[in-house]
């Protein structure tokens, strides 16, 4: 149960609980006003017909409004389009049954006036607040409020009840409703802004990604755009000088391998200043990224002088946890700690809300283990460094690497004791 709960994300905990809450409102209207008619039946002289008829209707009516909220909500997370049509239905069957049930009791059938007024009133505020799901502007959510007391109102009065139990009517839906309504459109509210939050969110993750590889094809592009260029231009002047019978011709082919080997050697060069990652700014960048995505990150990591091979690889673990962070689960926290350690030096990345059904892998062993991970687990074998990576926690995931280092080196990484 725990695990189905904290592996969704914090819109889907919100849209379940909005969800849920208001499907038990269905229950409570039954048992609320479904039962009043039933239990007075027979104290107050109700007939047992009119009693089972009033019974009915609410437990109809609880379900449209059960039906129009999970609709409504739906509509609010983007998966189905406005229920205008189930909406007018449930205010017409509200109109209607109201009309019906003032009638029947200006005309003796139903006898109790307080049942008959429980039930209008109600049914009445109930169906305000699943009205109200389906509006967005809260002027329009007054008008809800208003037109549903004006309804349930009038029929009381032009029945020949008088206008004393109409004016009751009309205060009662109108305060009743209006609190019922006010609930329901914050919650509406409330799940609104937290989708749109968790779509900001999925959407700076994707451009910091996006930015990366920008940069990335702008320095290839700058470094390879006039090189190309001059290649493309002295091979068409080659072909034309080889036509004539030109020696020239062997000259601007020499060019052309010059210039080629030259681009080779600037690609490598920009490959390699992007695979040479420095620790420092990655750790840095990290912490910049799971700011900007809405993810609390930590990074506890004292200056150490390591040798440079050692920083590349364990800033290559930085990136790429980063990068799963951002990719998988719901993560709201995100802790990153570097430390000296006896005969070596000890990275973890620890963050919340991942996937339960992410398998652990410890040395390569595990199946499934991403091609990501793989990566690192090279990258770190180059320097004789080892990874794990597991689940730790209920909802929680760890990468661990583990860099030694040559005892000369360790001792001068080595914090000063306190």
């Amino acid at each position: 149960m725990t695990g189905w709960w904290s592996r969704r994300s914090v819109a889907g905990k919100v849209e379940l609980y909005t969800r849920w809450t208001f499907h038990l409102m269905a229950p409570v209207e039954i048992l609320a006003f479904g039962g009043a008619p039933l239990s007075s039946g027979g104290r107050s002289g109700l007939a047992t017909g009119g009693a089972l008829g009033l019974a009915l209707w609410v437990l109809v009516h609880a379900v449209l409004c059960g039906v129009l909220v999970s609709r409504a909500l739906d509509h609010t997370t983007g998966t189905r389009p406005r229920p205008v049509r189930l909406a007018a239905a449930l205010a017409g069957a509200t109109v209607l049954a109201n009309l019906a049930v003032s009638g029947l009791w200006a005309a003796g059938v139903l006898t109790d006036a307080s049942v008959v007024a429980s039930v209008v009133v109600g049914t009445s505020v109930f169906t305000t607040g699943a009205l109200v799901f389906c509006l967005d502007r809260v002027r329009h959510m007054a008008y809800a409020v208003a037109g549903t007391a004006v309804a349930a109102a009038l029929p009381v009065t032009a029945f020949g009840h008088g206008a004393p139990e109409g004016l009751v009517t009309l205060v009662g839906v109108l305060v009743g409703g209006g609190a019922y309504a006010s609930a329901c459109g914050f919650s509406s509210w409330l799940l609104d802004v937290v989708q749109e939050l968790e779509r900001s969110r999925d959407l700076k993750a994707r451009l910091a990604v996006a930015e990366e590889r920008l940069r990335f094809g702008r320095d290839l592009h700058d470094v390879m755009g006039r090189n190309l260029s001059v290649i493309a231009l002295k091979s068409e002047l080659a072909v034309q000088l080889a036509r004539r019978g030109r020696p020239e011709g062997v000259d601007q082919m020499v060019e052309v391998q010059r210039i080629a080997q030259e681009s080779q050697r600037e690609v490598r060069e920009v490959v390699r200043g992007y695979r040479e990652a420095d620790l420092r700014v990655e750790l840095e960048g990290a912490r910049g990224v799971l700011d900007a995505a809405g993810i609390d990150c930590a990074v506890d990591a004292p200056a150490l002088d390591l040798p440079a091979g050692v920083q590349s690889a364990l800033a290559w673990v930085v990136r790429e946890t980063t990068t799963n962070v951002l990719r998988h689960g719901d993560a709201r926290r995100c802790a990153i700690a570097l430390r000296a350690e006896a005969g070596g030096v000890l990275l973890t990345v620890e963050n919340d809300g991942a996937e339960a059904a992410v398998p652990a892998v410890r040395d390569g062993s595990a199946a499934g283990a991403g091609s990501g991970l793989a990566g690192l687990r090279e990258r770190l074998g180059a320097v004789d460094g080892t990874l794990d990576a597991g689940p730790s926690g209920p909802d929680g995931f760890r990468v661990t690497a583990r860099v030694p280092l040559p005892r000369h080196i360790a001792e001068d990484v080595r914090p000063p004791a306190p």
